[in-house]
């Protein structure tokens, strides 16, 4: 007797194992199409011995490869910090040296992959990131997309066909050039078209660059990105181009972390200064990062005016490594957040960063908690 997809759902949801979902393919017709969509659904590679044998299954069944809607390529060092000079010479060797046919099979899997809405690729340091060219010939449509893939020519035109990509992270970028070969002062390589990415809303990238040259004209709402610059003269340009650019997307900025080398007080004035004097900045922002609080308390005061022109202003993250001493007490922490609140009214939460490490203090009306289970790397993402 044949169940409600319903039923079916409800008893593939509870099966613990990926062995067990296996195991229901045999038992009927109605069990294999549930427990397929549950096993390919979602989809990792990496340099287990399993990814030659999931590339065979996938490539060779068109039928199955049409369920995977996420896929992710994972290429990493094991992060111990206790292994020796010897132990990590050998890991990255042995991460470096993939099977000869590994790409070559994952671009086979990437092409029978029609329906594929989310690629994540982490590729590690010691892995060739040179190798978007697996992306040739893919028909899916993006919705989300985490490359480490090196900047080329076949990332720009992968990219160049997507429509329906809203979510974007890339960790390489280099700013279109003259091909050598060309008298055409037109032709360039890697030029990002301007029609592309259409819905591009999140935006997270290494360099500054990428962000100028992609959120113009598109409705960017959300932005992560770091100062190239070092030098304050040149860092001061390149805050006013990106700001400029910035400003350019058709949507309000809901979100704004700037991360920077090196942290100053000085910097962190007049970057606030200049956010706020851009209406397309300061009226829907809620998330903005990193700044430096300043330990005197004028200058303090001088950083709590200009965050008072943000209306709707929600979270901010202070650095705070140069406090002598540092408020990494909770009681520290949950003082400083009330005094943010007396003059900003809006905050309702605080990242407090202290040698890199981040702490976070939430309120829901006048009292300060810690928040210990919250995810500081996302949290510009969900305001």
């Amino acid at each position: 007797m044949e169940l409600t997809q319903e039923a079916y759902h409800d008893i593939i949801k509870n099966v613990g194992t990926r062995a067990d979902l296996c195991s229901l393919c045999w038992v009927s017709r109605g069990f294999r199409s549930a427990a397929e969509k549950a096993l390919y659904n979602t989809v990792s590679f990496g340099q287990d011995n399993g990814t030659p044998l999931l590339c065979r299954t996938l490539s060779n069944s068109p039928r199955l490869a049409a369920l995977v809607v996420a896929l992710t390529i994972s290429l990493e060092d094991d992060e111990d910090d206790e292994v020796s000079d010897e132990d990590e010479a050998a890991s990255i060797a042995s991460t470096a040296i993939l099977p000869k046919t590994f790409w070559h099979d994952i671009a086979n899997v990437l092409q029978a992959t029609s329906n594929l809405h989310y690629l994540h690729v982490r590729v590690n340091h010691s892995a060739n990131p040179a190798v978007a060219w697996i992306l040739r010939r893919c028909d899916f449509q993006l919705r989300k997309f985490h490359s480490d893939f090196d900047w080329d020519d076949e990332l720009v035109k992968f990219l160049n066909n997507q429509k329906l990509l809203e979510d974007l992270y890339l960790s390489d970028y280099r700013e279109p050039k003259k091909r050598d070969d060309s008298a055409d002062e037109s032709v360039v390589q890697n030029l990002l078209e301007s029609k592309s990415m259409p819905f591009l809303s999140y935006l997270e990238c290494t360099f500054s660059e990428a962000a100028i040259a992609m959120v113009p004209g598109r409705p960017v709402t959300h932005l992560k990105t770091c100062f190239s610059r070092t030098e304050l003269g040149a860092k001061r340009d390149e805050m006013y181009d990106l700001l400029s650019k910035v400003a350019l997307s058709t949507c309000h900025l809901h979100s704004l972390d700037l991360a920077d080398s090196s942290y100053t007080e000085q910097f962190s004035t007049e970057l606030l200064a200049a956010i706020t004097t851009m209406r397309s900045l300061t009226s829907e922002l809620r998330y903005l990062g990193t700044l430096v609080l300043p330990v005197d308390g004028q200058e303090r005061l001088q950083i709590y005016a200009l965050l008072r022109r943000l209306p709707k202003i929600r979270c901010v993250e202070f650095e705070v490594s140069e406090w002598k001493p540092q408020p990494s007490s909770a009681s520290a922490q949950r003082a400083l957040a009330g005094e943010l609140q007396l003059y900003v009214p809006s905050i309702t939460r605080v990242v407090f960063v202290l040698d890199f490490d981040r702490s976070v203090v939430s309120t829901s009306g006048h009292i300060w908690r810690v928040d210990l289970e919250i995810a500081t790397e996302y949290l510009w993402r969900h305001q």
